[in-house]
């Protein structure tokens, strides 16, 4: 990460990481998501099942070279995937309203240079979020925040009274978001009238859990192994890094 970028994430509690996916890679994963996201399905908008069985396009996002380093540095060496899903949304769609901030495992600390993280996100954009399409939105700064949602009114936690400490951030299809879970946010109706397409993958320390159920290896099929060590299961002692730090 540049300073710059370090700076930025500090103060906003996100980060929007651009140009991660290139043309080909956007084709790939939008042309799978065509015809594995069940559009028949009345139940299936903001399902939470791991777009990992969709191939391995998907499978490849997990320690992409472009969002891997952002992940050690902002979460740690000892980083492991907790569980993963995709929103699809179509015009007028709607979803959750603001949610989150410190608590259990979702926490932001700074402490001798250096940032870590509790459960984090980071966000795929398959297609393009200008100003005003809905989707992803947050209060930034809300990571470091001593008050909590619970503080907001009701009509401004579900989006009917805007605010303008409520912030949607701008993306083009292959950009990358990273935030923490710390950070209040929450999915706005969307107001495109293109899909919304978004992945999001959920990482946690090595040591920390937030989903009841681990990844099952014999299902996912084929893993490199800096992938089974970022898939493994929790463990307060001997989680192994994803990148060896130097001296280690």
């Amino acid at each position: 990460m540049t300073d710059e970028e370090k700076f930025i994430f500090d103060l906003q509690g996100y980060l929007v990481i651009k140009g991660v996916l290139n043309d080909d890679e956007l084709a790939e994963l939008n042309a799978i998501g065509d015809k594995a996201y069940p559009y028949d399905d009345p139940d299936a908008l903001g399902r939470e099942e791991s777009v990992l069985y969709w191939g391995e396009p998907f499978k490849r996002l997990i320690d992409h070279p472009c969002t891997l380093p952002y992940l050690v540095e902002l979460i740690g060496p000892k980083v492991r995937l907790d569980h993963d899903y995709c929103i699809f949304m179509q015009e007028g769609d709607r979803l959750a309203g603001l949610h989150g901030g410190t608590g259990n495992t979702h926490w932001y600390i700074y402490r001798n240079g250096m940032m870590r993280n509790g459960l984090s996100v980071m966000i795929y954009f398959l297609t393009d979020v200008p100003a005003g399409a809905g989707g992803f939105a947050c209060v930034p700064g809300s990571h470091k925040s001593n008050f909590s949602v619970r503080d907001l009114s009701p009509e401004v936690r579900s989006f009917e009274h805007a605010r303008d400490y409520v912030v949607q951030p701008v993306a083009e299809a292959g950009d990358a978001l990273f935030f923490t879970e710390a950070l209040i946010h929450g999915t706005t109706p969307w107001r495109a009238q293109h899909e919304r397409r978004t992945v999001l993958y959920k990482y946690s320390p090595g040591f920390s859990s937030w989903a009841l159920n681990w990844y099952d290896f014999s299902k996912i099929g084929t893993l490199t192994e800096q992938q089974k060590r970022l898939l493994a299961p929790p463990s307060a002692e001997d989680h192994p890094p994803v990148i060896q730090e130097e001296g280690a």
